[in-house]
């Protein structure tokens, strides 16, 4: 079948649906396939279920009028998501970089939607499946679409661009993070980048902190909206403190703003003026402006301040990379009480530098005078050779010694990549 009459029925039928497991009734199934699975062997059931249609590569099964057979699923589900993005008027933002993506793609939702019929990418669907799925929500009165794009090889955001033909776009921060698939800190560099050259050359429009000095560079000669803490940005940004709460106040064209928020970690200041400088641009209000951004508490372990009957925890185990471990250290470095006590889990995904920068991390550590730490986690165990901290397997492990060791009256950062599932520990401490 023509991709233009998928199209035809998807305009018929437009939710979509990559999971038999929470499929919906009237759902278009995209059969897809994987190293550990096929899907082709769920479209039947797909349709028994509920499903409109079931689209599947599989040239072997039944020649059904609601099974649509296709060369490479895949592709069809990337094509459709194309071909609809150009058919809809919606102005869509993306966003990338190593560290702070989720939480800036969270904040600026809150602000356009205080204006604007806005859709966002749901959770971590961020990739080359994710990203179409996320694009074929835009629904044709939807004004901005906020695409979330992550990847861990050169090339990949180029191609997420060329499916999402994003109008504006955002890189976070560049850091260390999947060095084992970009091969090099160079390598995440270029492959970030693919986004300022995709905007650059559609005419697109980027926004970009003016005080991080690597992507000042890379886009200097491009289109941008700048902003931070030097007054020739377009925003004026600045942290006022942090307590642990960040403060900051900014400015735009007459308006001033000194706004609390919900967000601890000073890292997270960025993620805050990127959406202030978004807000801004759009003609979003002042006062909707400090509302979305002041109200705004993250979740799902993401840089969460939890007051427990027992302990104060910064819980921030959503990802880990050595750029964002070293910020979560340093920031509660500098709000720790009395007794504080360190638990990190492994940083994956760094290839052959995993060594070096897990050892990074514990010197980090050991300069910080952190008495109380635990790892977990092979990669640490793997570079740790002394006997003043405790290192375990994994959290299974640390479990257990808590249940036997109770941790009460400390503050405790948790940070690791989610991988560790150190959220396990939570409910003991």
């Amino acid at each position: 079948m023509h991709l233009q009459d998928i199209y035809k029925i998807f305009e018929l039928h437009p939710n979509v649906s990559t999971d038999s497991r929470t499929l919906e009734k009237g759902d278009i199934f995209f059969a897809l396939k994987g190293p550990n699975f096929d899907a082709n062997k769920l479209a039947l059931k797909a349709l028994e279920d509920g499903a409109s249609y079931s689209i599947v590569d599989d040239q072997t099964l039944p020649d059904l009028a609601q099974i649509i057979k296709v060369k490479d699923v895949l592709e069809t589900l990337q094509q459709l998501a194309a071909l609809h993005r150009s058919k809809m008027n919606a102005r869509v933002i993306a966003i990338t970089g190593s560290n702070g993506k989720t939480t800036t793609k969270e904040l600026l939702a809150r602000v356009l939607s205080k204006k604007y019929n806005t859709i966002y990418t749901s959770g971590n669907l961020n990739n080359h499946i994710g990203v179409p799925l996320s694009l074929l929500k835009i629904k044709a009165e939807t004004e901005m679409a906020v695409i979330e794009m992550g990847a861990n090889h050169v090339g990949e955001i180029r191609k997420l661009c060329l499916l999402a033909h994003p109008d504006y776009g955002i890189i976070t921060n560049i850091g260390k993070a999947h060095l084992e698939g970009f091969g090099s800190i160079t390598g995440v560099i270029n492959a970030k980048s693919e986004m300022y050259a995709f905007i650059d050359d559609n005419g697109g429009l980027l926004f970009v902190n003016k005080d991080n000095e690597l992507l000042n560079r890379l886009s200097a000669n491009i289109k941008r909206f700048t902003f931070g803490n030097e007054l020739s940005s377009d925003l004026y940004a600045e942290l006022i403190n942090s307590d642990p709460f960040l403060h900051i106040a900014w400015e735009y064209k007459g308006m001033q703003s000194v706004t609390t928020t919900k967000l601890i970690g000073t890292y997270n200041a960025e993620n805050l003026f990127t959406a202030i400088a978004v807000g801004c641009l759009f003609d979003v209000s002042q006062d909707d402006i400090e509302d979305a951004v002041s109200t705004y508490a993250p979740s799902n372990s993401r840089s969460q301040l939890i007051e427990t009957r027992k302990n104060r925890i910064i819980m921030d185990a959503y990802n880990a990379n050595p750029v964002s471990m070293e910020a979560a250290i340093r920031n509660f470095n500098s709000m720790r009480g009395n007794k504080s006590l360190v638990i990190l889990g492994d940083m994956l995904e760094l290839g052959e530098e995993s060594d070096y920068e897990h050892a990074n991390i514990l010197k980090l550590l050991t300069d910080l005078d952190f008495m109380e730490v635990i790892l977990v986690g092979p990669l640490f165990e793997n570079v740790y050779g002394g006997d003043d901290w405790h290192i375990f397997a994994d959290a299974d492990a640390l479990c257990k010694y808590i249940e036997k060791n109770p941790v009460k009256n400390y503050d405790v950062l948790i940070k690791g990549s989610r991988g560790i599932r150190l959220e396990k520990v939570l409910p003991l401490l």
